[in-house]
């Protein structure tokens, strides 16, 4: 499982070591080229929203199977793209079903032992940002070989053989019917309103996730202009730099289940802000390092992960019964953030350049960081409301 969520969603990130190529090959301007990032995430947070809850509703099995078929078929367009339209349309469809990744996280959770469903969480996330580190230093290197559209078509072929594995694979499951889909999209709303806590850590990720996109939406054009002069190979190679962070979903999956999660949580939280500090550093006017931006982004990646896998391991258990609904409402609040976070990164990097492009992640991890003050706080006046009524 851990695979499959790495390479479905590894698919989404294919483009970002490829942008400045794009804009060149394609004749469109670098911010366009930069769009594709917010695309991606735009159409991946309406799969969240429309296509997860049916995680709930239907036989996981076979709905994983079709998703990543159509996962498939968007990359395939992207391959073939003649034009830069067409690859916005190919985009827009793989990143929409390749939320399939969010229905295999709760699906581990829900196959896990008791007490152990973090280590399970934070095991199939770190397949997930496996997957997504090497797409982009895999894709990168590719096109530097052939050109650009060969790491869309390696991704279709690896999301048709992942399909049949996983028909043959996963057990079948047994779907809560909740009175048919528009019902679970309600149900899902009505999570929403009744859980404080999914609101809170929703916002707190997709704060967090925002002040990364903002990152990954502009490193290419930073790393591929005068100041370092990289190649598309070089810039996804530096992603490599993240495979640290695979470690820390691991752990901050284990820390969750022997009830430390909120503090890690808030240790990432902090994370974000030294991130940045550590960014604008590396190509100040008065310094140009390559290490120290590779410090940057290994940091950025580490503290995603901390505040991501200890928000999930804080949603699931709200509902056991509605854990597909849960992640829905929480991931599409997420990649909401992502794609704002790209937008405001690409007008950044345009407008202020690098310097504009930190003070806008930086902003982010200052909202992040007070997102979890609030969080802190509401699991506080739980436990009192608990207490008085058990004293009661």
């Amino acid at each position: 499982m851990a695979v499959a969520t790495g390479l479905t969603v590894g698919g989404n990130y294919v483009n970002q070591p490829l942008l400045d190529t794009i804009a060149a090959d394609l004749g469109v301007s670098q911010g366009s080229a930069g769009s594709l990032v917010t695309v991606a995430q735009v159409s991946y947070g309406i799969g969240l929203l429309l296509v997860v809850p049916l995680g709930d509703l239907l036989e996981r099995r076979r709905l994983l199977t079709v998703l990543v078929v159509l996962a498939a078929a968007g990359h395939v367009v992207c391959a073939l793209a003649p034009t830069f339209g067409v690859l916005v349309v190919g985009t827009a469809v793989a990143g929409a079903f390749s939320v399939a990744a969010q229905i295999l996280v709760p699906f581990a959770a829900d196959l896990a032992e008791d007490g152990r469903a973090g280590r399970a969480v934070g095991t199939v996330m770190s397949g997930l940002l496996v997957g997504a580190l090497l797409a982009r230093s895999v894709s990168g290197a590719l096109a530097d070989v052939s050109d650009w559209h060969v790491p869309y078509a390696v991704v279709a072929g690896g999301l048709l053989v992942l399909a049949v594995v996983l028909h043959r694979r996963l057990p079948r499951s047994r779907p809560v019917r909740v009175g048919g889909y528009l019902a679970t999209l309600a149900s899902t709303a009505r999570l929403v309103r009744e859980e404080p806590r999914l609101r809170t850590r929703a916002l707190l990720g997709g704060f967090g996730f925002a002040g990364v996109s903002v990152l990954f939406a502009t490193m290419t054009f930073l790393l591929a202009g005068p100041r370092f002069g990289l190649t598309d190979s070089g810039i996804g190679l530096i992603a490599l730099a993240g495979a640290a962070a695979a470690v820390t979903a691991s752990l901050a999956g284990r820390a969750s289940d022997a009830g430390r999660g909120q503090w890690v949580t808030g240790l990432g939280a902090a994370l974000f802000l030294v991130t940045w500090g550590v960014l604008w550093l590396s190509a100040s006017p008065w310094l140009t390092s390559l290490p120290v931006f590779v410090l940057g982004f290994l940091l950025a990646d580490l503290a995603l992960q901390a505040v991501h896998v200890s928000n999930q391991n804080v949603v699931y258990p709200l509902r056991p019964d509605a854990r597909a609904r849960l992640n829905s409402a929480y991931m599409t609040t997420y990649f909401a953030g992502g794609a704002l976070g790209s937008a405001v990164g690409s007008a950044a990097w345009i407008r202020g350049g690098w310097t504009g492009v930190t003070l806008a992640g930086l902003s982010f991890g200052v909202l992040a960081l007070l997102v979890w003050v609030a969080d802190l706080r509401t699991e506080r006046a739980g436990r009192r409301a608990v207490s008085g009524a058990a004293a009661a």
